[in-house]
């Protein structure tokens, strides 16, 4: 007797990354990964800015020159200077060029901090354009939300078109399902713009999940990860931010949030994804809910990322991917 092969029916695929922090690279690698994996749904976790403005000389003769790193650049040609400049932008930092009397403009702070949100946000500008260009027609939503680390001046640059959907704050429907995200994190010790004490927290988060249809399984994206998990372990740090060393090396502390776990504990969510902690890729299962949090590894220019199918009422599968 000739057995039959049968086929389970294809669930709801989605491919979820997160905390790139301004890398080109990434993100060049998230928008291809929905054709690489045939995947409908694309998810970009928050803190997609970078957090370094590079001065790049351009001299009299028409050569350039700059510090980065560990290395001085001198007397660079057009072609070391995009070298240059793509290797910034590989490791999630941007680069202003200009002669000396302009650059020396950036050593008062507020200037430096102008003209460092204008070139984030004419960045940002440029990845909604070429994530236009890649995935208009293609049948692939992305959904973006920006984390505690994005200031928010990038909103407006997010907002507006047909193909990136801005997700902060909202209850969307994807396919049957209801996901609910906020880029918002627990307070932190560097006070960063986007800061919840937990009680407010909890408030915002459950205040989305309300407008989510009842009878439909519901997708958590919360940039922290649940307090006290194996995805929210980070190193120790004492009272002047420097990391905690002991006998065994760095000393490891739960950074997550308790409103986050609260809200999974009670909500059972089919699956939450998370980022926030860089250090904290792995899964953790709380109750029913699955926690995914891909870590990061974005100033190599790796995307670290996670691939899920999801079937009705379950999830079918999930592992990480890197490259």
């Amino acid at each position: 007797m000739r057995l039959r092969r049968t086929s389970r029916k294809r669930g709801l695929r989605l491919f979820f990354a997160t905390d790139i922090h301004g890398s080109d690279t990434c993100f060049r690698k998230f928008l291809n990964s929905g054709a690489f994996f045939d995947i409908s749904l694309l998810v970009l976790g928050g803190d997609i800015v970078g957090k370094m403005l590079i001065p790049i000389t351009k001299h009299a003769g028409g050569a350039y020159s700059a510090r980065y790193g560990e290395h001085v650049y001198e007397d660079l040609t057009a072609g070391g200077l995009a070298e240059l400049t793509a290797d910034i932008r590989r490791s999630g930092h941007y680069y202003v060029v200009g002669d000396a009397d302009a650059l020396a403009e950036l050593e008062d702070e507020q200037k430096r901090d102008r003209v460092f949100r204008q070139v984030v946000c004419e960045s940002i500008t440029d990845w909604v354009a070429l994530a236009e260009e890649r995935l208009r027609g293609s049948g692939r939503r992305l959904f973006v939300a920006p984390g505690n680390d994005d200031f928010f001046d990038i909103d407006t640059s997010l907002r507006g078109s047909d193909v990136v959907e801005f997700a902060e704050g909202r209850c969307i429907s994807v396919d049957g399902y209801e996901m609910i995200t906020t880029g918002f994190s627990n307070p932190t010790p560097w006070e960063t713009d986007r800061e919840l004490p937990e009680p407010q927290l909890r408030e915002k988060i459950e205040a989305m999940a309300r407008d989510a249809r009842p009878d439909a399984e519901l997708v958590a994206v919360l940039h922290a990860p649940p307090y006290n998990t194996a995805i929210d372990s980070a190193p120790s740090l004492d009272e002047e931010l420097r990391m905690s060393v002991g006998a065994g090396g760095v000393q490891m502390a739960p950074v997550g949030s308790t409103a986050v776990r609260e809200f999974i504990e009670h909500g059972q969510p089919l699956l939450s994804l998370h980022g926030h902690v860089h250090e904290g890729k792995g899964v953790a299962q709380i109750g029913r809910t699955l926690c995914i949090n891909p870590g990061s590894e974005y100033t190599q220019g790796v995307l670290s990322g996670a691939l899920i199918e999801l079937g009705e009422h379950e999830i079918l599968s999930h592992q990480f991917v890197t490259g």
